[in-house]
């Protein structure tokens, strides 16, 4: 009897450690799969998520629309509105690769990252060789920069460029736009200017120098020691900050490349990119919830409306304007001119998506801006971290200054002239990718009610056991007693008769 009672014990102690198992997976599962996953993606030399990174096992491709002028003369002669033709895409593949990777004492590792792009005539409107007008920018930009230099200099500027007969556009093909072409401007500079202000190339192309590796070295973050930490910029050519801005929060280059972000993303966390082109950190903010193609959950960010904003809309953006108010950007375009030696360059989103109306009818032939084809956005696996789709679309304009000492340009009015658009960015990850992505977000969950169910539903098993043992247990007691009770008063009644005819007299 002891030892069924003690038995029984321990089926209600086991009982109670399952509906408590329960309920403690209810509520700590999550955490321990966020720890699995924290341990899964960190940057490990040796693991597979740090190849992935290294080597991105995907085919990012750069589709680039040019603004071919079709009336510069009469833009020129006669004051015309300039007519501009989309032409494109003009489509490159591309590979990319983290290269010179180093492991760093402090939880860091620090790379080069080596791009090549392969051009894709079959996706393309046509070959490099297709030849396009678009102004001149290294032309436009001296002239512009001098407007307010001494009129002597601009004078003898004028001369210069009649001597070397150099016009406000170039007929050049499409690769030699992208990939580079002999200026006369930029080679005379390389003989007159000195070593240490001089250009640090002799050609110019809007993608010049950066087909092949890069000699910036990126120091990121592993997350190894700190999981809020992976990915995130250290480092960039061992500045924490950029200098250009008036604030650290807007010097700041606490971003990542685009590829990965710290895991466990929610609706509201604010995601951060860095890229040395964009001259600045670029916030994105959640937008939707969407799905792949290969049934993938994701999370789309794009960049807020407020991010290319005039400091009238949106007063902290007053810290990109380092001349002051009068220096800042017009709403809807950002201004990168320090970050390109001081060419004004001014970058905004294609077909001035989200910009004021005015900036795109300065000229003819740019059709309204349409969401879908011109917004800025990742979708980004928000368990994880990893991107899943990118589409990352920027139109580059010039910001061109009347000067009317330079006769070449006198009568090319103050505007800002749209030069091209590109859209850069992946379709979709590799099956290899997305079914890790789809176990880390779909088995855990049915794992964790599982196991609520089984732990809870075999204590309760147990515990409905036990007491219905327990039940049977007092019952069968209460019988043995009752028993017992009814023999002993039996025995005593059988007893007294028995004193009693003992005590009676004997009869002779």
């Amino acid at each position: 009897m002891q030892v069924a009672d003690i038995l029984l014990r321990i089926t209600i102690v086991v009982a109670s450690a399952l509906i408590i198992g329960g309920i403690v997976v209810a509520c700590e599962f999550s955490v321990l799969i966020d720890a699995v996953v924290d341990r899964m993606v960190a940057l490990r030399p040796g693991a597979k998520t740090f190849g992935w990174w290294a080597k991105p096992p995907v085919e990012p491709r750069i589709s680039l629309y040019i603004y071919n002028v079709t009336n510069a003369d009469d833009f020129l002669s006669n004051g015309s509105k300039a007519i501009v033709d989309e032409v494109g895409p003009y489509v490159y593949s591309e590979t990319w690769e983290k290269v010179n990777i180093v492991e760093n004492d402090n939880g860091t590792l620090s790379y080069n990252l080596r791009k090549i792009y392969s051009f894709r005539e079959d996706l393309s409107v046509g070959p490099e060789d297709d030849v396009v007008i678009v102004p001149n920018i290294p032309m436009l930009s001296a002239t512009s920069q001098s407007k307010h230099a001494a009129r002597f200099l601009r004078l003898a500027m004028a001369s210069i460029m009649d001597i070397l007969k150099i016009k406000p556009f170039v007929q050049v093909s499409v690769g030699q736009l992208l990939w580079g072409y002999e200026d006369p401007l930029l080679k005379l500079a390389k003989d007159v200017v000195p070593k240490e202000q001089k250009l640090p190339y002799e050609e110019f192309g809007l993608l010049y120098g950066k087909n092949g590796t890069s000699s910036d070295r990126v120091t990121v973050n592993t997350g190894v020691d700190d999981i809020r930490q992976y990915g995130i910029i250290d480092n960039f050519n061992g500045r924490t900050h950029l200098p250009h801005w008036t604030t650290d929060a807007c010097n700041t280059l606490a971003g990542t490349d685009g590829s990965i972000f710290p895991p466990h993303i929610d609706h509201d966390r604010i995601l951060h990119v860095y890229d040395k082109d964009l001259c600045r950190l670029l916030p994105l903010v959640f937008e939707k919830e969407v799905m792949t193609s290969n049934e993938v959950p994701g999370y789309r960010f794009t960049p807020p409306e407020w991010v290319f904003a005039d400091v009238d809309s949106h007063p902290d953006n007053m810290c990109f304007c380092p001349a002051g108010k009068p220096s800042c950007s017009p709403n809807g375009l950002f201004n990168v001119s320090l970050c390109q030696y001081d060419s004004p360059i001014m970058l905004s989103f294609p077909h001035f998506y989200l910009a004021d109306e005015s900036l795109r009818t300065q000229v003819e032939g740019i059709s309204p801006p349409m969401k879908e084809k011109h917004q800025f956005f990742f979708d980004v696996q928000p368990k994880m971290g990893t991107t899943l789709r990118v589409r990352a679309r920027i139109q580059i304009n010039l910001a061109v200054s009347q000067v009317f000492d330079i006769k070449q340009v006198a009568n090319f009015p103050d505007i800002i002239f749209p030069i091209l658009w590109f859209e850069e960015g992946i379709d979709n990850l590799p099956d290899e990718v997305t079914d890790l992505m789809r176990f880390a977000e779909q088995v855990p969950p049915k794992i964790r009610v599982a196991l609520i169910v089984g732990l809870c539903a075999l204590g309760v098993i147990l515990l409905l056991l036990s007491t219905f043992c327990l039940i049977r247990n007092s019952h069968r007691q209460s019988t043995l007693h009752l028993e017992g009770s009814n023999y002993l008063a039996t025995a005593q009644v059988d007893m007294n008769k028995k004193q009693n005819k003992d005590n009676q007299p004997a009869r002779y």
